[in-house]
């Protein structure tokens, strides 16, 4: 039996003017193309192009009827072709032929490990499965055993590999999981009857990683606004719901959650939401004590969560506080920092690559970007010469890139620092000869190698380097790629205490698969007085919207203003990093 999806089927019957609806058909597109195998990049590209489509900030009509489709980033010809029908008819040629190739439900049913394409078509047509609950059932009544090329062990293997998927918590980078709290919010507030809504859980407070995606609405009438959620586009199935909650499992794998509640109830709901479980059972001892009900029939008529806090007796927490990692104990002394740096105090942008070494774009393309983000000064930090894999800058392509950054800046006002991300060699000397190193205007210092040193080997190499007589910033700290690789081994506090009588500062790296330092280690060098710097790490023109992760990590480790280097203007902030 060829492929069908319901819930895609139904908005298929006319034409989509809904962009959303138009990213889930191109979204389908990209994963059965990968299911189909051999066209990986195709694939990526329908997935990259739906991303692109949901994310639109102009009408999609206006767009399609102008010819300008191909002018958003993601979208080339035969995409804009894909596009353009299924905003007029409602079909997609290549949808249509993709679906009458492969199974019913092949997207939902490939998610359940050792399940191939071939197997989902057996079980199509033996037994006309075209779900995980179907094959579920199917397991469990005895049924898949007697289909061809299955069996009894088969069956036992699919229902453990059914329960493990179940109970597998399948992590969202806070980068994804901002992305896609964003459009759900964008697509709630179309609905009839919706008031207000955020993004709540630990996406709000900005953890590296979340379990799953949390959005809390106020709406007159819960069950209709419930009703338009489960219509979202990306909605795979239904996991579970209530009369004011709603859990759905997303086409790209994610589960999303949404609260709905009356109006007057909103602050208490998106505070209880937002957490941390730990955090709210700190509250609720305060407003025990207070002979208060905070989450139990609630007040009502409270419009923020400063209310919320203030009712209780305590100082605002802001979000990316709320862990019970002492915020409770200085909220109530009113000692919590009303200064917590935010993404609009930083003036410039700090380690950024280009075509010289391992960056996608030019120094005027960087340039350019960061200036129409409203930057007042712009480090070009390339990598230095160990670094061969990633095209470390050797000395006489450095002057050459000199020159280039002074013809640019000739051509702009954003200030334009010269800059390297050097090596920290093995014996903890930095990459470049010091006469090199000494006419830097900015050193990213940056272990990229090696990183399987023992703890006292790695500890003398980084303290060697912090003490280096030049200013440096220890670039991505401790190393680590987040679900890839763990930080390496080290003194860390040993290392800190070095910093602090050094020339340096420390980097909290934007880049969402490092945001390194973690917040407890910035928390500890805060305690010393070390001051910090916000980076992007940028390799590519959009990966300079990094800071804003950059500044949710300093947020969580309660860094404020003062401490940023690159809050400060051009002239203070090259002053304070200059090398000599």
């Amino acid at each position: 039996m060829p492929y069908t999806d319901v819930h895609t089927e139904k908005s298929m019957a006319k034409a989509l003017k809904d962009k959303f609806a138009i990213a889930a058909a191109l979204q389908e597109i990209g994963a059965l193309l990968e299911l189909k195998g051999g066209q990986y990049f195709k694939a990526r590209a329908y997935k990259s192009g739906a991303r692109a489509v949901s994310e639109l900030t102009e009408d999609i009509g206006k767009l399609i009827k102008e010819n300008r489709l191909t002018l958003v980033k993601g979208i080339g010809y035969a995409l804009a072709k894909q596009i353009q029908a299924l905003y007029l008819t409602g079909e997609a040629p290549m949808l249509n032929e993709l679906r009458a190739q492969l199974p019913s439900g092949i997207i939902e049913l490939s998610r359940v490990p050792g399940l191939s394409v071939q197997k989902v078509e057996r079980l199509q047509q033996a037994l006309d499965i075209s779900s995980v609950d179907e094959l579920k059932a199917a397991c469990e009544a005895g049924r898949v055993r007697h289909v061809k090329g299955f069996g009894a062990k088969t069956e036992q293997k699919i229902l453990d590999a059914i329960a493990g998927h179940e109970n597998r918590e399948q992590l969202i980078h806070i980068h994804h999981a901002w992305r896609i709290s964003e459009r759900l919010v964008e697509y709630l507030a179309t609905a009839r009857g919706f008031i207000r809504g955020d993004v709540a859980g630990a996406t709000r407070r900005w953890k590296e990683t979340v379990s799953e995606i949390v959005v809390v609405a106020a709406a007159k009438k819960p069950l209709a606004l419930i009703d338009h959620f489960r219509r979202f586009p990306l909605v795979l199935r239904l996991e579970s719901q209530t009369r004011q909650h709603c859990s759905v499992r997303l086409s790209e794998g994610y589960e999303a959650t949404l609260i709905v509640t009356p109006p007057d109830q909103f602050a208490v709901a998106l505070l209880q939401a937002t957490g941390s479980d730990a955090h709210l059972k700190r509250l609720d001892q305060i407003a025990t004590k207070k002979k208060l009900s905070m989450f139990k029939n609630g007040p009502r008529r409270l419009k923020s969560e400063r209310e919320v806090y203030k009712r209780l007796g305590v100082q605002y927490v802001p979000p990316e506080l709320r862990e019970d990692a002492g915020e409770i104990e200085a909220a109530l002394k009113a000692a919590l920092p009303e200064d917590l740096i935010t993404t609009e105090n930083i003036q410039g942008m700090v380690h950024c690559h280009t075509i010289y070494s391992d960056g996608k774009h030019s120094v005027e393309q960087m340039v350019a970007t960061a200036e129409s983000m409203g930057m007042k000064y712009i480090t070009i930090t390339d990598h230095s010469p160990t670094a061969f894999y990633a095209g470390g800058v050797k000395i006489d392509r450095l002057q050459r890139q000199w020159e280039e950054i002074d013809r640019v800046q000739e051509q702009t006002k954003i200030r334009i620092l010269k800059g390297t991300e050097s090596d920290i060699l093995a014996d903890g000397s930095l990459d470049y000869p010091d006469w090199i190193l000494e006419q830097f205007d900015v050193i990213v210092a940056s272990i990229h190698s090696r990183y399987k040193m023992n703890e006292d080997q790695m500890t003398r190499r980084v303290v060697t380097a912090m003490q280096q007589p030049v200013f440096k910033i220890w670039g991505h700290a401790l190393g680590r790629l987040i679900q890839r690789r763990p930080p390496f081994d080290c003194r860390v506090e040993e290392i800190l205490d070095v910093i602090a009588e050094s020339p340096a500062a420390i980097e909290i790296n934007g880049d969402p698969y490092r945001l390194d330092m973690e917040p407890r280690w910035i928390r500890e060098a805060r305690k010393r007085k070390i001051k910090f710097v916000i980076s992007v790490d940028a390799h590519s023109m959009n990966a300079l919207h990094n800071v804003k992760y950059g500044v949710g990590i300093a947020r969580r480790g309660w860094v404020r203003k003062s401490e940023v280097l690159n809050a400060l203007g051009v002239k203070t902030f090259q002053k304070a990093v200059r090398p000599i």
